[in-house]
């Protein structure tokens, strides 16, 4: 026992002598990062190269590392040229130069990338840091106010819906993807955006202009947005966390009379209270149907590699309950990337896969008073939730009236999706100038609904329950193929040429739905539709499979002279099934021409940078059409009877066929100025552009004598828009120990309807928007013009009020649409005139970075002037005579309303709004905690408060209203109240 114990104490002495020459081998490396004015750098990060130790300067630019002889420092902080040093002794002082090489910052261009030296065309490119923090599903939020020109848009805080995002204003008379930038995600065109979570994105590039967009064709009329996700880089594998929890609440609520409100102003105004309403309560609906939403979000990352091979995996989860009850979302996303090298590295090969399941829960959202977000304001307030005996309170004979506890809880409306992509990429240097790329990809995409709305349900009232399951199914399949070659002469002259090939296939709507009622118990909700007693005849859904090509051949050519002189030219063929059997092809060019003006003699030394630029360029807009659009359609127009008692089905025409249905087409001029000085401390950006798209498809009404079906799918109209752009980028303090960072994008954009009718279809205008008013069946608020731009109010005038206390309205002359200086209390078709625009003329956002050492503290503005809003919810819950003692009204309507007006919710420019905001969207603190003992590189803490606040005279929820499609500007008893949002969050590096 003794001589084990003799043997264990001299073991140990010889670890401890290995352990004490290790760590004398190291000391304590000291010493002070200084910029080239001398001036100390806080908060700069010093680590070993090849390892895993770290540290940060304080205050005064000092630190202290243990290190050993013979390693190498490396000095990285943002805005300045990473430097390394070697370790010869216990002091290492450094100076560190600011990047002057933003001129060299790499681009993504489409089909490769670019200097952003060398770019010729208007593109923005925001990097992850400058990113808006918040709780978001869509990449499109994280770019709210931060590029010019991009009018992005939500209207709520639903956690299932997705911003409308607008590019250089409106160019189409279709909505949806049609209306939308085309997105590209590392690569791949069209990807779907709920492969990528918000986390694994390094940067998004917008392509602005036609000289840009072209190289895209047919897709890129309203812009390109290219997502970039992270990439694993050689050295040390990285290990990072990044999450937050956030809690929402209703910033704002429609104020609506309670029980004696109400009694009071029913009883002492003449109307009078049906007894059964009145249970004695004073019930808040807005209350009973919404809750504090909760959100969380975490992503776990892992990149690394070596000389040879980079990869990269990740997970993301996101869970997002909604303020009203029943609605959330949950999302899970995987991504995996791995690339490597061989063949002497001439060849580079990829591969990556990404997934992503979502599971949403919805509530009704109907019309006829069948919607929560409806119901939770006209729902009478001395009605109780439910009766003595358990069951809900509700009149089912009064019409559009429903129950909004009741809409929730006897509804399941459920949708799942899950999404896979397959990416392989191949790149081989054939010559030291010359590359060949290869990319291919497989999307698969299927979307599964389930609802059920049981046999106490108002939606599906008398049917002893109701179940509607269906399951839909897309592939996509892309190839895409180029050869670039790309060659610097004489020190002088920069060449790069791109040509290349594509095929795309896309497979959608291959599904089937199933439609059930009357079961015995509810207990089975929509899991078991065999258990019905009935099937829905009409109720099997439209899907029907299209299959849709697209063959593209594309080319760019890229000349520099001197690096001052720049000349870029694209050209792409697009051919397309989509379009009709004569116009199934089509060509997009554009050229662009940029001058360096801050190299040449004259002007050195007074600019940083200066430059001119000036593109044209053509694209088109195939989006949103399927392969049925320009054939002939025959379809299920209805059912009848047979001799032998027997149901069938009668087969029509639904669609006519247009063998010369061709591309919208999209063309526009741009010229803009980048400029810098300071020494890039100011630096900014004026733009000005004219966008004209030319073949609007429409269906216009034909005669059935000439064509099987009443409406043809055709080319007829043109859209301008308008606009000029500025954007200003400044640091007014950069001092020791705090900075301040600011940026502002400034956009004004004219929308202009130019043409609607040709020779063969001609319409005066199309009537859009109607809100379904009560008394006003057929009323539209919106018009498409000539000569006005999309979104368009055509209204009632509103010219006050008669002896008798009765809204009256300007009565205008049908031949010449004046007034005729008559008032009238029953307007007509005839009498609605111009009243505004839903298109802002001015779209600001404003960005602030302030730091002081560690800490950091982001406020982002945004802001919409000169638009209009039709408050159609105000003037639904205005209705004071059809309303009183059947259902609730606003508050305040025992201010702006006499009870002797019949015609108070009369849709007119009366609810008409201003539309004007400015938002702080963002206000986000941070601590920067730097290491953490061995396991944690560095640590950040973090909290953010979203919509803080918004200035506006706007009556409604929230003054940002959608502003996509061709109906913009409408609020209208559909809106998800919009919250103000609180969240906590952390990223470590480990």
């Amino acid at each position: 026992m003794n001589v084990c114990k003799l043997f264990q104490r001299a073991l140990s002495l010889v670890l401890l002598l290995f352990v004490y020459a290790g760590v004398m081998a190291q000391s304590d490396v000291k010493g002070t990062v200084t910029d080239v004015a001398g001036e100390a750098l806080p908060g700069v990060t010093v680590s070993i190269k090849g390892g895993t130790v770290g540290t940060m300067t304080d205050v005064n630019g000092n630190f202290t590392i243990r290190a050993q002889r013979g390693e190498t420092l490396v000095f990285s902080y943002v805005g300045y040229v990473t430097k390394e040093a070697l370790v010869s002794g216990t002091a290492v002082n450094v100076q560190l130069e600011e990047d002057r090489k933003t001129l060299d910052e790499v681009i993504v261009v489409g089909y490769g990338s670019m200097a952003k030296k060398d770019i010729t065309s208007s593109i923005t490119s925001i990097k992850q840091e400058d990113f808006n923090q918040g709780v978001y599903t869509d990449p499109a939020q994280l770019l709210q106010g931060k590029v010019p020109g991009l009018t992005i848009s939500n209207n709520n805080s639903d956690p299932n819906a997705s911003p409308s995002v607008t590019l250089r204003g409106s160019s189409t008379l279709r909505s949806g993807a049609a209306m939308e930038p085309y997105y590209v995600i590392d690569g791949v065109p069209g990807a779907s955006l709920s492969l990528v979570s918000p986390d694994d994105i390094v940067s998004i590039d917008v392509l602005r202009d036609a000289s840009a967009t072209a190289i895209y064709g047919s897709k890129a009329a309203n812009g390109v947005i290219i997502v970039t996700t992270k990439r694993g880089k050689s050295g040390q594998a990285s290990v990072t966390y990044s999450g937050y929890v956030s809690v929402d609440k209703i910033r704002k609520r429609l104020e609506m009379m309670n029980a004696q409100q109400y009694k009071d102003f029913v009883l002492n105004n003449g109307f009078s209270l049906d007894p059964y309403d009145d249970t004695g309560a004073d019930t808040d609906w807005q209350k009973e149907v919404s809750r504090t939403g909760f959100s969380q979000n975490h992503n776990i990352s892992i990149n690394g590699g070596n000389e040879k091979t980079r990869y990269s995996t990740s997970v993301n989860y996101l869970r997002n309950l909604g303020v009203i009850k029943g609605s959330g979302r949950e999302r899970y996303v995987a991504r995996a990337f791995v690339e490597t090298q061989a063949m002497q590295d001439k060849l580079t090969v990829s591969f990556n896969v990404n997934a992503s399941t979502s599971t949403r829960n919805n509530v009704p959202a109907q019309g006829q008073g069948l919607s929560v977000y409806d119901a939770m304001y006209y729902y009478l307030p001395m009605s109780s939730v439910k009766r003595p005996d358990g069951s809900w309170f509700e009149y089912p004979q009064r019409s559009q009236y429903a129950n909004p506890v009741s809409l929730l809880e006897e509804s399941t409306i459920l949708s799942k999706d899950k999404v896979i992509q397959a990416h392989a990429r191949g790149s081989y240097q054939i010559f030291k100038d010359l590359r060949y790329n290869l990319d291919l990809s497989y999307q698969n995409s299927q979307f599964n609904y389930a609802n059920y709305y049981t046999s106490k349900s108002m939606v599906a009232a008398g049917m002893n329950g109701k179940s509607t399951r269906s399951a839909v199914e897309g592939q996509r399949k892309v190839m895409e193929m180029n050869l670039a070659y790309d060659k610097i002469l004489n020190n002088r002259h920069k060449v790069g040429l791109l040509g290349g090939y594509s095929w795309e296939e896309n497979n959608d709507n291959d599904g089937f739905q199933l439609t059930t009622y009357n079961y015995y118990s509810d207990d089975l909700s929509y899991h078991n539709p065999g258990m019905a007693n009935n099937i829905d005849l009409n109720g099997f859904g439209g899907y029907n499979l299209s299959t849709l090509r697209m063959i593209s051949f594309y080319g760019r050519a890229n000349y520099s002279l001197d690096g001052k002189y720049l000349f870029q030219a694209t050209v792409r063929r697009d051919g397309s099934s989509a379009f009709g059997a004569n116009n199934r092809w089509a060509t997009f060019p554009s050229v662009s021409f940029a001058w360096r003006i801050s190299d040449e003699e004259f002007a050195k030394g007074t600019f940083d940078d200066l430059k001119f630029r000036i593109g044209y360029g053509v694209s088109g807009n195939s989006l949103g059409f399927d392969v049925f659009t320009a054939t002939q359609v025959y379809g299920a127009t209805g059912w009848f009877t047979n001799s032998e008692g027997n149901l069938v089905r009668t087969l029509g025409a639904v669609r006519n066929s247009n063998p010369d249905l061709r591309w919208e087409k999209t063309d526009m001029l741009n010229i803009g100025l980048d400029f810098a000085i300071l020494k890039n401390r100011l630096s900014g950006t004026i733009e000005v552009y004219n966008k004209n798209t030319s073949d609007l498809i429409y269906d216009y009404p034909v005669s059935t004598t000439k064509y099987l079906y009443s409406y043809l799918t055709t080319n007829v109209g043109e859209i301008n828009n308008r606009g000029i752009e500025f954007t200003l980028s400044a640091v007014p303090v950069k001092k020791k120990s705090f900075s301040w960072n600011t940026g502002l994008t400034l956009s004004h954009n004219k929308n202009v309807v130019k043409k609607i009718s040709n020779q063969e279809f001609s319409v005066n205008y199309l009537n859009l928007s109607n809100l379904d008013g009560a008394g006003q069946s057929g009323m539209t608020q919106q018009r498409v013009m000539e000569g006005y731009p999309i979104g368009t109010f055509y209204t009632w005038e509103w010219a006050g009020y008669n002896d008798q206390g009765v809204s009256v309205y300007y009565v205008h002359d049908p031949a010449t649409g004046e007034r005729t200086g008559e008032l009238t209390t029953t307007p007509q078709d005839k009498d609605r005139a111009y009243t505004g625009s839903a298109q802002p003329k001015l779209v600001l956002g404003w960005n602030n970075n302030f730091n002081y050492k560690r800490f950091g503290l982001t406020a982002t503005f945004q802001g919409l002037f000169g638009n209009k809003i039709m408050n159609g919810t105000r003037a639904r819950h205005s209705n004071v005579v059809g309303n009183a003692g059947n259902k609730n009204l606003l508050a305040d309507v025992l201010k702006t309303e006499k009870v002797t007006d019949y015609n108070a919710h009369f849709l007119s420019d009366r609810y008409l709004e201003k539309g004007d905001y400015l938002r702080l969207a963002q206000l986000s603190g941070s601590y920067s905690i730097g290491k953490i003992g061995s396991g944690i590189k560095n640590a950040r803490v973090f909290m953010t408060v979203n919509n803080a606040f918004v200035l506006t005279k706007y009556k409604g929820l929230d003054p940002e209203v959608f502003l996509g499609g061709i109906t913009p500007g409408i609020d209208n008893r559909q809106t998800y109240p919009r919250t103000r949002t609180v969240m906590f969050g952390l990223n470590l590096n480990l």
